[in-house]
């Protein structure tokens, strides 16, 4: 109760607070008690691992270490909170959800290789470090869906189940008309300054949930300080094309989960069709009045879909 009653302050706070220039000190603090409130109700905690190479990895894992673990990966500017929503939902799990090396609150290194197969290596070298890399279950959204994909063809005999949620990394399926003309200089998923994230919201989501603006200022900072390197890891990824790799998972039986809202119009819903003909066994869901991160928008229904496919694994 005392932190239900948390939640409602921080939003009541925020929603007072100009959100026309940078946010103030109340702005960061509360979306910063907002954030770990979320966390907690959750039971998330925050931890970090040091890589073999230097760099630091950050990311949220709750105590339900008796269960299989399940890898949650997050897609493009996002960070591990992009999970933290549905990360109660899937309370019977052992979750592991990292901040990619280059996001969140791990290292940013402005010279790595951010393409699919390298941070793989970085998440199969996290999970052995914690010794959790055996009988894994893998999820990712958008740019995780590619690392996802990138990881199971590494280690097929570690991975149990594929979970891809509005995955990219399937190029041949073209781009949606919404980022036809898109370049570095003019990107709708490339936050230069703080009135950009608000018509992110409004283009990666169909019916963003809501979050004041001041919130979504907070956020903002944190993507313009980044914006550089997103650029060069954005470079990257839309030439890191998956679809070999993906025919590993087939020739496994690897069983696999496709995740997909309609109106995606950051990648194109069609993309389901080209997964589907690479991968037979998978089984997709369709999401109606979903944008591209279902499990941000439509919490319940992603959350509910996923445990039934992982309780068909059972049979």
């Amino acid at each position: 109760m005392i932190l239900k009653r948390l939640g409602l302050t921080v939003f009541f706070s925020l929603s007072v607070v100009s959100c026309t220039t940078a946010p103030n000190a109340l702005a960061i603090n509360t979306t910063q008690k907002l954030v770990q409130y979320e966390r907690s109700k959750a039971d998330l905690a925050v931890k970090t691992s040091t890589l073999s190479s230097g760099e630091t990895i950050t990311y949220a894992e709750n105590d339900n270490t008796d269960a299989e673990p399940l890898l949650l990966i997050h897609g493009f500017g996002g960070n591990k909170d992009n999970f933290t929503r549905i990360a109660a939902e899937l309370a019977d799990y052992h979750l592991v959800i990292p901040d990619l090396l280059g996001f969140g609150d791990s290292s940013k290194p402005e010279h790595a290789d951010y393409r699919s197969d390298a941070q793989a290596q970085r998440l199969h070298e996290l999970l052995q470090a914690k010794g959790v890399a055996s009988n894994v279950h893998i999820a990712g959204s958008s740019m995780g869906g590619a690392i996802s994909v990138a990881y199971t063809a590494m280690y097929p005999k570690k991975v149990k189940s594929l979970w891809l949620i509005d995955s990219a990394g399937f190029w041949s399926a073209g781009i949606p008309k919404s980022l036809e003309n898109a370049t570095l200089e003019n990107n709708p998923l490339l936050i230069q300054k703080t009135e950009d994230i608000y018509r992110m919201y409004d283009f990666v989501m169909y019916k963003p949930p809501y979050l004041p603006k001041s919130v979504q200022a907070v956020f903002a900072q944190e993507r313009i300080a980044n914006q550089a390197l997103e650029a060069k890891i954005l470079e990257q990824i839309v030439v890191d094309n998956v679809e070999e790799r993906a025919k590993v998972i087939a020739e496994n039986r690897i069983p696999t989960l496709v995740t997909w809202g309609e109106k995606d119009q950051v990648i194109k819903p069609e993309t389901t069709e080209l997964i589907k003909a690479i991968i037979p066994q998978s089984q997709v869901i369709m999401m109606s009045e979903v944008g591209h991160v279902p499990m941000i928008e439509a919490v319940d229904q992603t959350a509910n879909d996923y445990k039934a496919f992982r309780f068909s694994l059972k049979d």
